[in-house]
């Protein structure tokens, strides 16, 4: 049994909040690199700007977009830990700490009617999972509104098939536009039930941006979806081109028979995650 402390939680929480809002992932720059090289005129000029943006970043120590978030934590608990103190609060510590000690937008309010905002950017949304082993893992995902707000679900029948999949998948980027930021990376949960769809959309946007799916139908509608959807024009900040989406990745889950469900989280061109193992 491994004993974890939930000081270390707090601090590797705010540590991970100011590194994921402040360093781009190497596979992500990389895409925006390759992306560049297709592209010409207005559309490659924009791409270099959110290179030059992203790198600016990492040099200044300074937030990569404005929008620092709300803080969606990922944990995977292993049943051979023990940690001396509620999970929860350490989290939410670690969230107040980072946004505070970085000098991180606060974007949370505490109600949605009243729309007071927390200070602090907590309470933090957080996903837990249990597994095998003495790992605890931790991934923060920053989620800014304007991706977010453009991600949809919809229930659909088991008969519109692949195609009411790609249709629906398809109108959801084209009704965000520019608004999501695009380049984008597509996260599509398909399976399960209403919330396990949107949940598993999400994850997918953890998964490396070069990685392919072990399922082989997975991995062909990804392809397909990806093709499709650079062809829609849509382009760098929504402006014209050829990289609407950096990547498509699809998670999927058994479902009822009577049930196709299907969700659509759209991440901005930053695509922020870090993660750490304790």
């Amino acid at each position: 049994m491994k004993t974890i402390q939930t000081s270390v939680i707090t601090q590797e929480v705010a540590r991970l909040c100011i590194e994921s809002t402040t360093i781009i992932n190497d596979d992500i720059l990389t895409a925006l690199k390759k992306s560049k090289k297709n592209e010409k005129d207005l559309p490659k000029e924009i791409l270099t700007q959110i290179i030059t943006n992203d790198e600016l970043a990492i040099k200044e120590n300074l937030p990569i977009c404005q929008d620092t978030g709300m803080a969606v934590i990922f944990v995977e608990l292993g049943n051979e830990v023990y940690i001396d103190g509620s999970l929860e609060e350490a989290i939410n510590k670690g969230v107040a700490l980072g946004y505070t000690q970085g000098y991180l937008r606060k974007s949370v309010v505490a109600s949605p009617l009243t729309r007071i905002n927390t200070n602090d950017n907590t309470p933090a949304i957080i996903h837990l999972k249990t597994t095998l082993g003495n790992n605890l893992k931790i991934t923060v995902c920053p989620k800014g509104a304007g991706s977010e707000n453009m991600s949809a679900v919809k229930m659909l029948n088991p008969a519109d098939g692949i195609k009411g999949i790609k249709d629906f998948i398809k109108d959801v980027i084209c009704k965000a536009g520019g608004k999501a930021c695009p380049p984008l990376v597509v996260g599509v949960g398909i399976g399960g039930n209403l919330e396990k769809a949107c949940l598993i959309a999400k994850e997918a946007l953890l998964r490396p941006i070069d990685d392919q799916s072990a399922d082989r139908e997975v991995h062909k509608l990804e392809i397909e979806l990806l093709e499709e959807i650079n062809k829609l024009n849509i382009g760098p900040m929504g402006l014209g081109g050829k990289t609407t989406a950096l990547a498509v990745k699809i998670n999927t889950y058994p479902c009822h028979i009577a049930s196709l469900p299907v969700a659509v989280n759209l991440q901005c061109h930053v695509a922020r995650h870090k993660e750490v193992i304790l």
